[in-house]
């Protein structure tokens, strides 16, 4: 063990690991902005004493690449705390989600404790029952009363026929029936004597005949 404590103590929880994490990060970023800062220093020094003060030069430089180290040091300590925090907390989002899936689990189970699946499948049979009955009442409700009479429809049709040819029957002896048409009233007056035509065709005769004789 790094940090003391004994086998038997009690761990740290997720939220209190990820918390010391963060506050790590935070503290290693403050190092990093100071170290640059100083890396910055060192460079101008460098650079300042370059013809003057070689030695002066040297040293900052040494300094720097000092500085630089311990920077890309930081660097790579806060990827390792970066990668740490996240396992941490997708740990405890999974540890978050599995108690709640839990909680869910036994409230099911309280819910179906009182259930007997016996029951259930006699309940919904109960049901489909009731259900076919209410269609078989309805069909019957929907049905036309006849009071008892029942007909045959095949039979109703032939008379229907031979009702209507009967009918187009006597329709057409009133078109075509002479002993339906009324006659004419007998006239009243007397009709002419034959013959005064018979004197008439004679006289028309000697006429023709001697016009054919004043021809020749």
């Amino acid at each position: 063990m790094f940090f003391g404590g004994g086998k038997g103590g009690k761990g740290p929880s997720p939220q209190e690991a990820i918390q010391k994490l963060r506050e790590t990060e935070d503290m290693l970023t403050k190092k990093q902005e100071f170290l640059e800062k100083k890396i910055e220093q060192e460079l101008q020094v460098a650079k300042k004493n370059g013809t003057k003060n070689k030695r002066a030069a040297l040293q900052a430089l040494k300094r720097k690449k000092r500085y630089e180290k311990q920077l890309a040091q930081i660097d790579g300590t806060l990827s390792t705390i970066e990668f740490q925090r996240d396992a941490l907390e997708n740990a405890n989002t999974n540890t978050e989600v599995l108690k709640n899936m839990g909680f869910a689990a036994k409230a099911m189970k309280s819910a179906h404790e009182n259930m007997d699946i016996n029951k259930v499948d006699d309940l919904m049979q109960d049901i489909t029952e009731q259900q076919e009955l209410a269609q078989e009442i309805s069909d019957a409700i929907s049905k036309p009363v006849g009071f008892g009479e029942e007909f045959d429809e095949d039979e109703l049709l032939a008379e229907l026929d031979e009702l209507q040819q009967e009918e187009l029957d006597q329709n057409l002896l009133e078109i075509g029936g002479p002993e339906n048409i009324p006659l004419p009233n007998v006239p009243s007056t007397s009709l002419p004597s034959r013959p005064a035509k018979k004197e008439e065709e004679e006289e028309d005769l000697e006429d023709l005949q001697r016009w054919a004789m004043q021809a020749i």
